[in-house]
């Protein structure tokens, strides 16, 4: 029996610091493959979270959006078209029947990064899928993937070629694998075990993340970034409409991908259940959120006295 650690579980420890002003801390994260990030904050594949608006409004705050594949090819390209090739932006694809053609299709629309996106990454299925995007792509697309609870996960998915790894299974707030399933990693213990890697694949913490605190605290650990779903779900560039409850509250609607709606709603069936829908308050304008992240990012490296994530 071995135990794991949660975000919840840590504190860093504050350090000397001669860091007379926070914006002396520069967030940049070099990616790879021209991927270049001012700011290591990435929107989740998500319905309820990463299309067009978003990913045009947080890639001109220096973020990166994945455009969710919960949607036709077509609806998918035309998404990223529309952006003109004026921000860095990716696109997710599966590992079984169109995401060859959905792959083409980004890349020709104008995406430096491939999302190959599953619950459980460590599988057959992703190493024929990143060899094969990789056959078609070569060396000048950024391919992400994941998702991944172990080292021996991430070591695998570096060797089959990712180039960026989603660290973590189970741990998002509208995710039930672990209900379901019995299977996950304490988010922060596979951040940990992650980083032991000799690997030069970038640590993508995934799921689990409530606050700034917890990004600093992913990026202690040794993530290269962060992926944010429910932080951005509630915001005005999220998907989806504003409502109102019985008591005034303002909220939209929040839902795992693995949920019962979400999976009627892109291929009108449901299998196994390992999400929820559910919905989240209304948080306002992105650039306001997304600056109140970054400010409590950069204090969090001060207390530890470092300039960038890598020294942190």
């Amino acid at each position: 029996m071995k135990t794991g650690i949660t975000y919840d579980d840590v504190l860093l420890v504050p350090q000397y610091s001669d860091i007379i002003s926070r914006t002396e801390v520069n967030l940049a994260t070099e990616f790879g493959k021209g991927v270049e990030l001012s700011l290591p904050i990435i929107s989740s594949p998500m319905d309820t979270v990463s299309e067009a608006d978003m990913a045009g409004n947080l890639g001109e705050l220096g973020g990166l959006s994945i455009i969710h594949r919960y949607n036709t090819v077509e609806e998918q390209s035309a998404m990223i078209a529309s952006l003109g090739k004026k921000v860095l932006v990716g696109a997710a694809v599966g590992v079984l029947d169109d995401y060859m053609d959905r792959s083409r299709a980004a890349i020709e629309a104008g995406v430096k990064v491939i999302c190959i996106d599953v619950a459980h990454g460590h599988h057959i299925l992703v190493k024929r899928a990143i060899q094969s995007i990789r056959e078609l792509v070569g060396d000048d697309i950024h391919i992400m993937a994941g998702n991944v609870a172990t080292l021996e996960g991430f070591n695998d998915l570096a060797d089959w070629g990712a180039d960026s790894i989603r660290c973590n299974i189970g741990g998002g707030s509208i995710c039930t694998t672990r209900i379901q399933t019995g299977h996950g990693v304490p988010g922060l213990e596979t951040i940990l075990q992650c980083a032991q890697s000799d690997r030069d694949a970038k640590i993508i913490a995934d799921g689990g993340i409530k606050n700034s605190g917890d990004i600093v605290k992913a990026f202690a650990a040794g993530a290269d970034a962060v992926m944010l779903g429910s932080l951005l779900a509630g915001t005005d560039c999220s998907p989806g409409t504003i409502f109102k409850t019985e008591t005034g509250e303002l909220r939209k609607t929040y839902r795992g991908m693995a949920s019962a709606d979400a999976q009627r709603d892109w291929r009108g069936r449901v299998s196994s259940c390992e999400g929820i829908s559910s919905s989240v308050p209304y948080r306002g304008k992105l650039a306001d959120v997304i600056k109140e992240l970054e400010r409590g990012i950069r204090s969090g490296l001060s207390y530890s006295g470092a300039r960038s994530v890598r020294e942190l």
